[in-house]
């Protein structure tokens, strides 16, 4: 079968170009004997303005006389003329069709992630990290908001600013969105706070800031309301979304409530310890566990892992190792790979002269993005790749005044993106053998309550063997077992599930989608969803089915048809067991999860440092740390960071070596 695709521009003797639809649309047609393209140009109205028709078999014989494009003007009726771009295409798996196919196509290029801003929801506020371009004071301390870039957050509904550090401290509900609500109510009543303001017109004589926004009273006369009881000065606009505070200080007492919590607690403790005098405590008693586990963990510092394969929960409690690394300990080889978030480096510890991946991320850009905790996240589910082999595994972190530095296992083997640029598509085995083990890793990390969320060819890389580690768990999701739901819009845009798109609250069926993606890429050599902006791309994720070529297996072709079904409880991953299904009939699980099935490729390396497999573009890039701003430096809160550094396990039975 034959297909034309076109670009249609629409153009009146007497009128502008018409918007809708859209300007500049690309579409395909089949091409069938005696098929007529009808073209329709309306007002807003739906009234017929303009009209044509095209017989798209003769069209199509004229673009192979144009070495299959097409340019020409079609008159309309009653007036105006259309410009019409036409490409014929042959839908077969010919020597001559495969080149034009891997043009349209074919995965030339890396694609970024993208992160919905954090929204931080405290006493019915949406607070997110906000640029103010002016001056502004903290509602809540009446502090200046100072610093550069994402200095402090805004509350979307009321507007409300406030710095980071005070977030903690916001005692009133949001206007915006919880007044007159039942909690609302039940917080009023609690804490007997109802003193509404009596705001009065107010000319000021010298410049005055609103105490709710934060921002400059503007104009040169009656530019706000002053309260005649606490003199609050707010904006005419913000007098709606002042919360009934006359006279509270919300610092205060917010302070005074953490004084009585803590009293509480401890009150709490002490009669815990008076019934537990009363009868012997059994070890198995719920909550005693864990802190056992911690104090014989601090006795014992250098005890060693349990094995791979085994729980072992030596590492999960980062914070009892003390950091002995720095920045100082490497040797800064070659730039493996850099993006907004910073750089990752071919590192050589001094003492051992052994080779690392050393992920350096910014400091300044991690709280302009608001992403700490993140940062903390991908750092808990990187310790956890010691329980996993399918996951790139963490040696150790640790900091500097303007860095954070994760040291990695290197893997030398170069990322899927790189090999299959080169071979534009990967044959059925190797496809097969990468996407079992891509399964192992994330039934691994759903196991433990992690929905991965950026799962592409970008980051699933290979050992020195051929075997696949999963990297980057930046986007990460925690605490995702059984019933859990999030809703954060996050994902590389051609991966990204229909349910995020729609807006929809979400479990781990969007790493199986991601991973429908990935296996169609591996197989076909090109995306299974198309769009010139991410408006069109989304647009066919969520609309579009995929187009499977005639030469793909029925049996391939029914697993990536059950991996895009949109209703995410009936996806492959989500419903039904994915290793059973037939595409999986030549894998043996209990081997393939011990390593023990020989990989259908192995990369060619010269030493343990080669880094032949990366992109050229970053390895001849000069392997050095990004300078940031000094005043922004100074502005940082350090204190967001102070759980950072650890040393695993296993980083000191390497140095021991």
């Amino acid at each position: 079968m034959s297909r034309i695709e076109f670009r249609i521009f629409i153009h009146f003797f007497y009128k502008k170009p018409t918007m809708y639809p859209p300007w500049s649309t690309t579409f395909d047609a089949h091409v069938h004997r005696g098929r007529i393209m009808h073209v329709m140009v309306k007002d807003r109205t739906a009234e017929l303005k303009s009209e044509t028709t095209v017989a798209l078999d003769a069209l199509a014989t004229r673009c192979k006389k144009e070495n299959g494009k097409l340019e020409i003007w079609l008159e309309l009726k009653p007036q105006g003329r259309l410009l019409m771009e036409a490409k014929y295409c042959l839908e077969k798996t010919d020597s001559e069709a495969e080149p034009e196919r891997e043009g349209l196509f074919a995965l030339h290029q890396r694609r970024g992630a993208i992160k919905q801003a954090k929204i931080h929801l405290v006493k019915c506020h949406e607070f997110s990290a906000t640029f103010f371009p002016q001056p502004t004071f903290c509602s809540v301390c009446k502090e200046f908001v100072w610093g550069l870039n994402k200095q402090g957050y805004q509350c979307r509904e009321c507007n409300a600013a406030i710095h980071k550090k005070c977030i903690d401290k916001v005692i009133a509900k949001c206007t915006g969105s919880a007044i007159n609500s039942k909690e609302t109510m039940i917080h009023k009543e609690r804490f007997k706070i109802d003193m509404p303001h009596r705001f009065k017109v107010y000319n000021y004589k010298s410049p005055t800031f609103c105490e709710h926004c934060g921002t400059l009273l503007w104009g040169l006369a009656k530019q706000g309301l002053k309260c005649e009881e606490c003199s609050m000065n707010v904006h005419h606009k913000c007098q709606r979304k002042v919360a009934n505070l006359c006279g509270v200080n919300q610092k205060l007492m917010a302070e005074a409530l953490a004084i009585i919590e803590i009293k509480q607690q401890a009150k709490t403790t002490r009669d815990s310890d008076i019934i537990g005098r009363e009868g012997p405590v059994s070890i198995n008693q719920p909550g005693l566990i864990q802190p056992m586990t911690e104090l014989l963990m601090a006795l014992t510092p250098s005890a060693p892992p349990t094995g791979r394969g085994k729980q072992s929960h030596v590492h999960l409690n980062p914070v009892l190792w003390k950091p002995k690394f720095t920045v100082n300990d490497f040797v800064l080889h070659k730039m493996l790979g850099k993006g907004s978030f910073g750089k990752v480096f071919l590192a050589e510890l001094k003492r051992t002269q052994q080779f690392f991946a050393v992920k350096a991320l910014k400091k300044d850009v991690v709280l302009m993005d608001d992403d700490v905790e993140c940062t903390m996240v991908e750092r808990r589910v990187l310790s956890l790749a010691w329980e996993n082999p399918f996951l790139t595994q963490l040696y150790c972190t640790f900091q500097t005044k303007e860095n954070l530095f994760f040291v990695m296992e290197y893997l030398n083997g170069g990322d899927l993106m790189f090999h299959i640029q080169s071979c534009h598509k990967f044959d059925l085995h190797r496809a097969t053998f990468y996407a079992a083990e891509i399964i192992c890793g994330l039934q691994f990390l759903h196991s433990k309550g992690v929905i991965y969320r950026d799962l592409k060819l970008d980051n699933v890389l290979l050992d020195s063997e051929g075997h696949i580690k999963i990297a980057d768990f930046g986007m990460c999701k925690e605490n995702m077992l059984e019933e859990a739901r999030t809703a954060t819009f996050c994902g590389t845009p051609d991966y990204i599930a229909p349910e995020i798109l729609l807006g929809q609250k979400y479990n781990s069926s969007v790493d199986w989608w991601s991973f429908g993606v990935l296996l169609y890429e591996m197989l076909i050599g090109q995306s299974p969803f198309h769009g010139r902006d991410e408006e069109e791309l989304f647009q066919s994720i969520r609309t579009d089915n995929p187009t499977y070529p005639s030469w793909l297996s029925k049996v391939t072709k029914d697993i990536l048809i059950k991996l895009f079904v949109r209703e995410p409880e009936e996806r492959l991953g989500v419903k039904g067991n994915i290793r059973q299904h037939i595409f999986f009939s030549s894998i043996v699980w209990s081997a393939l999860e011990r390593r023990q099935v020989a990989p259908p490729f192995k990369p060619t390396l010269a030493s343990p440092s080669d880094c032949s497999n990366f992109d050229k573009e970053f390895i001849n890039e000069k392997p050095r740390l990004s300078c940031a701003d000094r005043t922004l430096i100074n502005s940082v809160d350090q204190t967001m960071f102070r759980n950072f550094s650890f040393i695993n396990p296993g980083m000191s039975r390497i140095v021991a070596r």
